[in-house]
């Protein structure tokens, strides 16, 4: 891409958040939350290098009203004196354990945002308990809030092939529902569990076991030794952008 359509594909990119943004005030988005909305879909899309946003995220009017919640739908509290809010991430071997151990110290999850972090906040006047669940989309999710629904499930966000649900515990605990005393906001914001890192190690052993097969096949040990350094070097790369990745995310307000 020359000079000239980079120039043009940002400024295309811009109008579209610009007008995205516009629809969510529209919609009654305050305006914090506006701008938190549109910097998470910028980061996106940098990240992702993808030059036409319309055809990452579709029409400007369309994703607008997916990301305000409907009408009868309760609103995420806006941020004020007596709100703090918190945004954090977790591997898919922990984030629904964590997510009810957050959500008894009375966090409640607005959205999952580009980055795949759970953008959460908390009253402070008034913190109530909240459960959640974690439900598989891979075919999509037709039927999935309808069905969620009559237990009092509401969809809170989606990322890639998952979607999580929540539901306040006021309707089966009553006045317990509410916490007392709650705990300081945690200071970590990534959580990569025991498991995830010992996948990382299966990999890993399992680059290994096949560049041995490679150098028996051959009959070289050279191949084998350069086949396991290729692997490695590539998984090596992949690793450090993962790790570049949560440490940014970790940083990031």
């Amino acid at each position: 891409m020359n000079t000239t359509d980079a120039t043009n594909a940002r400024y295309e990119r811009d109008s579209y958040l610009i007008g995205l943004a516009e629809r969510l005030r529209a919609h009654g988005l305050p305006a914090d939350r506006v701008e938190a909305t549109v910097t998470d879909l910028a980061a996106h899309l940098e990240e992702a290098g993808a030059d036409d946003a319309e055809a990452e995220f579709g029409p400007a009017d369309e994703f607008a009203r997916q990301l305000v919640p409907a009408a009868g739908e309760r609103a995420p509290a806006a941020p004020g004196d007596t709100v703090e809010t918190w945004r954090w991430t977790a591997d898919t071997y922990v984030d629904e354990e964590l997510l009810n151990r957050f959500g008894d110290e009375g966090w409640e999850v607005e959205r999952v945002d580009a980055l795949g972090r759970f953008v959460s906040h908390r009253d402070l006047a008034q913190p109530q308990r909240w459960e959640y669940r974690r439900e598989l989309v891979t075919r999509g999710r037709e039927g999935l809030d309808e069905r969620l629904a009559p237990d009092g499930w509401e969809a809170c966000g989606t990322w890639v092939i998952y979607a999580w649900f929540k539901r306040p515990r006021a309707a089966s605990l009553g006045p317990a529902a509410r916490v007392e005393s709650p705990p300081p906001a945690p200071r970590r914001t990534s959580f990569l569990s025991g498991k995830f890192y010992a996948l990382l190690a299966v990999l890993a052993v399992a680059v290994v076991v096949a560049g041995v097969a490679v150098a028996v096949d051959d009959g070289e040990a050279s191949s084998g030794i350069g086949f396991v350094v290729g692997l490695l070097a590539g998984a090596g790369a992949v690793a450090a952008v993962v790790w570049v990745l949560q440490t940014w995310r970790g940083r990031r307000p």
